[in-house]
């Protein structure tokens, strides 16, 4: 009777919390741009790429020292290439190079100038972006350096998906599922919101993006609570309240849900197969599964040929070997585990 009991509770409470979540994903759409390293400029005619390379070369260097993007001229008709891994510098040289290309004076003095003051104009239009992202998901009270680093996620990508537009969605969702469970629903909102701030700056400092995230948010006056759902949010540390908890699943389901990240699913499997087939060439290893997306590897090992101090080396190799052979974005996490059961019958 006991179990029948426990049963038919897991099966309401796992219909209770699949209503819940679809009702947070149904009341959520967004839209996503492509992810690129890259952008693309029109130009009026080919005669402009001589102009824009300049006598010797000058016009072109001058660009590139000024703007620290990569101007590629080759053989496409009536169009450069900016190539970049700041989005931010990416968008200000493609902003500069399309005016000069409008105004027609090219030369190094009129690039720097252009540069100059398209930069100044980005600094003023990031914090408009980041105001205008505070205000549509109502979160309140946040720090000028944060609402700028916010503008900046409009030009951070990852999978294809837009790092501002997951940060809303994933604050909204935080939002809809504290409600259902009588949370607070504005702090939940501001975990979610948050929770990807480190992205705006992980290609300028070393460290992963929770952690980056969190150390910006506790300089600026953030709550613990906020603090630790942004650190927490892949699990680099421990979770300290139900928020942390909140952002996570906010934050998996935004980026695994259909169509909103780019991957092609051939692409895709091959890196999950080869990561388990990694796993499976160690010695010891019973069984490996690649889970949330690619994120992480659990791996099971046999408790008979391997004991407690080995599966850190066993860990170790195969974080190691994965580095070594495969190439993936962002970071993930091995896990072993090594389990012992005992069993007896009585007769």
């Amino acid at each position: 009777e006991i179990r029948r009991i426990a049963d038919n509770t897991k099966a309401e409470a796992d219909q209770l919390v699949a209503g819940i979540l679809s009702t947070a994903i149904q009341r959520v759409a967004v839209d996503y741009v492509s992810e690129s390293t890259v952008s693309v400029v029109s130009l009026p005619d080919d005669e402009m790429k001589g102009r824009i390379i300049g006598r010797e070369g000058r016009n072109i260097r001058a660009f590139e020292q000024a703007s620290g993007i990569d101007l590629i001229i080759d053989d496409t008709p009536e169009a450069v290439v900016l190539s970049g891994f700041d989005p931010v510098r990416r968008e200000i040289a493609r902003l500069a190079l399309e005016k000069l290309i409008t105004d027609g004076r090219i030369h190094p003095g009129r690039i720097e100038q252009v540069i100059e003051k398209i930069t100044k104009e980005m600094d003023s239009n990031l914090i408009k972006i980041g105001e205008k992202a505070c205000m549509e998901t109502n979160i309140h009270n946040i720090s000028p350096n944060i609402v700028k680093l916010i503008g900046r996620l409009k030009y951070r990508t990852s999978y294809g998906q837009n790092i501002l537009r997951h940060s809303m969605e994933a604050a909204w969702i935080c939002g809809i599922l504290a409600t259902e469970l009588n949370l607070d629903q504005e702090l939940a909102r501001r975990c979610g919101f948050l929770h990807d701030l480190g992205k705006a700056i992980d290609h300028e400092y070393d460290g992963s993006h929770a952690s980056l995230g969190a150390n910006v948010a506790r300089k600026n006056g953030e709550s613990k609570i906020v603090v630790n759902a942004i650190e927490a949010h892949h699990e680099e540390v421990e979770y300290q309240s139900v928020y942390a908890v909140l952002t996570q699943v906010a934050d998996a389901v935004s980026g695994a849900r259909p169509g909103a990240r780019r991957e092609m699913l051939e692409t895709y499997m091959k890196r999950l197969t080869k990561m388990e087939e990694i796993a499976n060439s160690i010695e010891g290893v019973n069984k490996s599964f690649a889970i949330q997306a690619g994120r992480e590897l659990r791996i099971i090992v046999d408790p008979v040929s391997v004991d407690d101090k080995h599966t850190a080396f066993i860990a170790s190799d195969i974080a190691e070997k994965i580095e070594a052979e495969m190439q993936y974005p962002g970071q993930i996490k091995v896990l072993v585990i090594r389990e012992t059961r005992q069993t007896a019958i009585a007769k």
